[in-house]
C-alpha cells in the first residue's frame, strides 16, 4: 500500500513527536522548588548570580533600595547592569517596598503603622493609608522599569515576611500578591554563623526541603560573618540530585496570572 506524500509527512511528524516525548518529559519541571532572594546588602549578589547561571537555575528576586557594602544602594545606577542582565536571563522580580518598610500594625481608623528602614523616614514610625502603600510599591516598579525596561511581576514580600492582613489586602488592590516561604525553605542566612554554620544549614535544607516549597535567602546579610552564598552551589546540586528542579514564582500555582 502506498501513502500520499502529505500523509507520509504527517505520520513522520507524529512518530517524531512520540519519540521526543521522553526527552520533553525529562526537561519539564515536575517537582519544583522556588528559590527567592531578597536584596539585602548585595555583598553576595555577583557570586549568587554566577551560581544560578552555572546551574541554569531561575530565581525570583524581591527588590528594595537597601544600603550596600559599597556605600550605595541596591537600586542605584551602579546596579543597573546587574538587574538588566538578570531580567534578560529570565528571572522573576517582585516588590520588597522601596525603603524596606516594616509593618507594625493597623490603627482603629484602618491606617497602617509602618517603620521604613531606609530613606527620608528611616527608623521613624509613621502612618500610611492605602494610597501611600501603593505609592511606596510604585517607586520600586518605576525604578525597575527605568533600569531594565520591564515591569515587576505582581508579587511582593514584606520585609521580615510579616504584614497584617489589612496590608496584604491593600497590596493586592495595588496589584501585588504577598509571598511568604515554607518553614523548610528558610535557608538561615539571617542566623549567626557561629551557631548556624554553613554546613549545618546545608544539611538541614537538603533533608527537609520538599517539592513545592518556596525557599528564601538574601543577596547579602550584614550580621552574618560566614556568608551563606557559597552553600547555594551544593544546595542546588543536592536538591537536583534528589529529583527536584527550580522554577520562578511565575510558575507557582498560587501566583500564576489568571
Amino acid at each position: 500500500m502506498t501513502y500520499p506524500v502529505c500523509g507520509l509527512k504527517a505520520a513522520v511528524a507524529v512518530f517524531t513527536a512520540i519519540a521526543l516525548m521522553p526527552l520533553q518529559a525529562l526537561a519539564a519541571c515536575r517537582n519544583p522548588v522556588y528559590l527567592t532572594l531578597d536584596t539585602g546588602n548585595m555583598r553576595e549578589a555577583q557570586r549568587i548570580s554566577a551560581i544560578l547561571e552555572q546551574h541554569e537555575v531561575k530565581a525570583t528576586f524581591f527588590l528594595a533600595n537597601e544600603k550596600t557594602t559599597t556605600g550605595g544602594t541596591s537600586l542605584d545606577d551602579s546596579w543597573q547592569p546587574y538587574w538588566r542582565k538578570l531580567q534578560a536571563q529570565g528571572h522573576a522580580f517582585g516588590n520588597h517596598t522601596f525603603d524596606h518598610v516594616y509593618f507594625r500594625g493597623v490603627d482603629a481608623d484602618g491606617r497602617l503603622t509602618v517603620r521604613p528602614q531606609f530613606g527620608a523616614q528611616a527608623s521613624q514610625t509613621v502612618k500610611w493609608d492605602e494610597a501611600q502603600l501603593c505609592g511606596e510599591m510604585q517607586r520600586v516598579q518605576a525604578r525597575f522599569q527605568q533600569m531594565t525596561g520591564a515591569s515587576l511581576d505582581p508579587l511582593w514580600r514584606a520585609p521580615g515576611g510579616k504584614a497584617p492582613p489589612a496590608a496584604m489586602q491593600m497590596a493586592r488592590r495595588c496589584g501585588y500578591a504577598h509571598v511568604h516561604w515554607a518553614a523548610a525553605g528558610f535557608l538561615g542566612d539571617e542566623l549567626p554563623s557561629e551557631t548556624h554554620p554553613n554546613d549545618k544549614l546545608l544539611a538541614q535544607a537538603l533533608k527537609d526541603i520538599r517539592a513545592g516549597d518556596i525557599l528564601m535567602a538574601h543577596l547579602g546579610i550584614w550580621s552574618r560573618k560566614d556568608p551563606y552564598a557559597p552553600m547555594l552551589d551544593p544546595l542546588i546540586a543536592g536538591l537536583k540530585a534528589r529529583g527536584l528542579c527550580f522554577a520562578t514564582l511565575r510558575d507557582h500555582p498560587a501566583y500564576q496570572k489568571k
